[in-house]
């Protein structure tokens, strides 16, 4: 598992980094920024995973997102990958935003084409954790996880899924019922299948009504002027009845004037690496 430094950039006391490695799971090329935040160089760190939105890569976060000087602060490392696989010269990847390359979904497809690399479930899960424990100076056992759009989405569902695994989990204006909602259906159609019920495991709404496991604490900012919101996208409301139903603690922030974008996500920033870091280093 050779990782490849692509970049190394002094930031806020630590050093932003980016690396490329063979993923087996996805069976091509991945970049994954990581934040080293001080405290690394002399101390095992807890690691948040930041998973990004349609169309991203690894950049976008690290560069637009402000979140190296609180990460610093708290001595949290920040691992982003990229969101989909790269370059696997599957027919029709590049065709759609929404679908393919930069949209992963943070699904295991079981559909042809898709179901030998685009296994990002598996890879951010699974393979990346292992890699990241392998190289950095890490605490195994102090892991969290957020995002932002289609990564909140995949945020939710990994902590839902993986009772215990995850300390902390927010997200940022997350697509909480894809099943529900256009962006979802074409995703979940292309990658799962047309039987519906294959859905149900990567759909948080669906995952909280049955959630058994230590208690989630989490954290949501939602703008209230974002575009998506009010096209029926994200179904903020639908997760929320459902864990209030179930008793699973969320703070949900309705942010009056803010939209979609990073600017959002920079303005609250500090308040989630916070709310990760009183789990991750308690």
């Amino acid at each position: 598992m050779a990782l490849t430094q692509v970049s190394s950039n002094k930031c806020a006391g630590g050093f932003q980094k980016v690396f490329e490695h063979e993923s087996t799971e996805l069976k091509c090329k991945m970049k994954f920024a990581v934040y080293l935040p001080p405290k690394a160089e002399t101390d095992k760190c807890p690691v948040m995973y930041w998973l990004s939105g349609l169309t991203c890569t690894e950049q976008n976060f690290i560069t637009k997102a402000g979140s190296q000087l609180a990460a610093a602060e708290h001595g949290i490392i920040i691992v982003a990958p990229d969101t989909s696989p790269r370059g696997c010269n599957i027919e029709g990847e590049d065709e759609n935003w929404d679908f393919g390359t930069g949209a992963g979904f943070y699904v295991n497809a079981t559909q042809d084409p898709w179901k030998t690399n685009y296994r990002m479930y598996a890879y951010v899960t699974e393979e990346l954790p292992k890699l990241i424990n392998a190289n950095f100076p890490t605490d195994p056992d102090r892991m969290s996880v957020s995002g932002h759009s289609m990564g909140g989405h995949g945020a939710l569902i990994c902590a839902l899924k993986n009772p215990g695994k995850y300390k902390a989990v927010s997200a940022f204006a997350p697509i909480c019922n894809p099943m529900q909602c256009p962006w979802g259906q074409k995703a979940f159609a292309g990658y799962l299948g047309s039987d519906r019920s294959t859905w149900e495991a990567y759909d948080a709404t669906v995952l909280a009504a049955s959630y058994s496991g230590p208690q989630l604490n989490i954290l949501i900012d939602q703008g209230q002027d974002d575009q998506f919101l009010s096209a029926s996208q994200l179904l903020p409301d639908n997760l929320i009845a459902v864990c209030s139903e179930k008793k699973i603690p969320v703070v949900f922030r309705l942010q009056p004037g803010y939209d979609h974008s990073y600017f959002f996500m920079y303005s609250f920033m500090n308040d989630h690496i916070k709310h990760h870091a009183k789990y991750l280093n308690a």
